[in-house]
């Protein structure tokens, strides 16, 4: 049954746990989203040592929005998070067919496939990002080496933006060319169009202001999943 993944954008530690404990109750996991001010204009929390002390029975994945992600990508390794999610636009001179690291016009550069043991050691998952203009096809050289494709529904940086509808045809297009992978959708998420992501074949739907900016939390919860199960049953 598709999973649904309440999203965190937090200014703070203390503002990540309140969110935190207000669905922990209801769902297995939650995604911690990182902006640094440069990927994306927004900044938010991002201190993975904060999480070594936390109590809490939640899996973690964290949405790294950040210029360089290779760059900050140890001290989540050493982080009680289960997932990390690189955005492909950050990782352009990143090649997966690459053994070596390279020089690029910004610095050295560090090859995917050799990041991507240093997620395994430490007993990881791996996923890729891309924004709703980003092709599908981009990921080929990679998808072999990645547990999941997480894709934008909005721009990245901001909570609360409108789903872009050609996302349907992406995920479409991304089952139909790796029928195996999973996949994340993430924006704009809503009762309004969860159903229809379900059946083009989401796996995980991130959600934020369609779960956090309600009265009742729970009951938000509950009636996305309710929609989940009748999609997932068509």
């Amino acid at each position: 049954m598709p999973e649904i993944i309440p999203t965190i954008i937090a200014k703070d530690f203390d503002e990540v746990k309140r969110k935190m404990i207000l669905v922990e109750p209801f769902v297995k996991t939650v995604q911690l989203d990182v902006m640094d001010g440069i990927f994306v204009p927004n900044i938010t929390w991002q201190n993975p040592e904060d999480l070594n002390d936390l109590q809490t029975n939640l899996e973690l994945e964290v949405h790294l929005m950040v210029e360089k992600p290779q760059l900050v990508l140890n001290k989540w390794l050493v982080s009680p998070v289960k997932r990390i999610i690189l955005h492909w636009e950050a990782m352009e001179n990143i090649h997966a067919h690459e053994l070596v690291p390279y020089q690029t016009s910004t610095g050295m550069g560090f090859p995917f496939v050799n990041l991507v043991d240093e997620v395994r050691k430490k007993g990881k998952q791996i996923g890729i990002a891309l924004n709703p203009g980003k092709p599908i096809d981009v990921l080929e050289y990679f998808i072999t080496e990645i547990d999941m494709v997480l894709l934008m529904s909005v721009e990245p940086g901001f909570g609360g933006q409108e789903f872009k509808k050609e996302t349907l045809g992406r995920i479409a297009h991304l089952r139909e060319k790796f029928p195996s992978v999973k996949i994340e959708v993430d924006g704009g998420i809503n009762q309004n169009n969860i159903g229809d992501l379900v059946k083009a074949g989401a796996d995980m739907l991130a959600v934020g202001t369609a779960i956090f900016d309600e009265a009742d939390i729970k009951t938000a919860i509950e009636n996305l999943k309710s929609i989940i199960n009748e999609a997932a049953q068509e």
